[in-house]
């Protein structure tokens, strides 16, 4: 599925799986996340952090009514503040989405599918 921009040059196609990616890439930058997790926990794997290239898995899009819904699942890092890091993950997103495509987003869900001491 695609999400289609109509503007005075022409129509835009821009896939989901691109958005996805543009998302996944906004939310790692965020402090305290560890990476990101697969949104089918039992088919890929319970503990498995996703690389860069499968961000996608790690997120869905969803367009209802020219509205915009990301839903994201994360791993977060151990000692960090969950409600701060999902709330700095959904301003990245959206600043992100709406710089990048020119599009804005309704809502951002996050879902922590786990946490991560990390190796010091």
């Amino acid at each position: 599925m695609s999400i289609e921009l109509n503007n005075e040059f022409g129509q835009i196609d821009i896939s989901n799986d691109v958005i996805a990616q543009i998302a996944g890439g906004a939310a790692i930058e965020c402090y305290g996340i560890v990476g990101m997790a697969s949104k089918h926990q039992i088919r890929d794997g319970l503990t498995d952090i996703l690389r860069k290239e499968n961000f996608a898995k790690g997120v869905l899009v969803r367009q209802q009514n020219d509205d915009l819904h990301i839903d994201m699942y994360i791993i977060v890092s151990y000692g960090t503040k969950i409600s701060e890091i999902a709330y700095q993950v959904q301003s990245k997103v959206k600043y992100t989405v709406n710089k990048t495509l020119g599009m804005s987003v309704k809502s951002v869900n996050i879902f922590v599918q786990g946490v991560r001491v990390m190796n010091v």
